[in-house]
């Protein structure tokens, strides 16, 4: 059975999120859109941490753009 691309997304985010947890943080799927943009929302430290956005770029976003082709960009989002 194929995974769909929210599957894939959920697994790579299982991957990362031990990662975030470490530093009191963790990330939230919030939903992939048409365009190929995935929202997330940053919990925990995360949400305060100066460093979200360069972990966000160098880390969760390359991470997800490797390994989930269909993603084209990831944004933060508030939920």
């Amino acid at each position: 059975m194929m995974m769909t691309i929210d599957d894939r997304i959920h697994a790579v985010l299982e991957d990362i999120r031990p990662f975030l947890q470490r530093d009191g943080g963790d990330v939230q799927f919030v939903r992939m859109r048409d365009d190929g943009v995935l929202e997330l929302s940053w919990m925990g430290t995360c949400k305060i941490c100066p460093m979200s956005q360069m972990t966000l770029r160098a880390g969760v976003e390359r991470k997800l753009m490797n390994e989930v082709p269909e993603v084209r960009r990831v944004e933060t989002v508030s939920v």
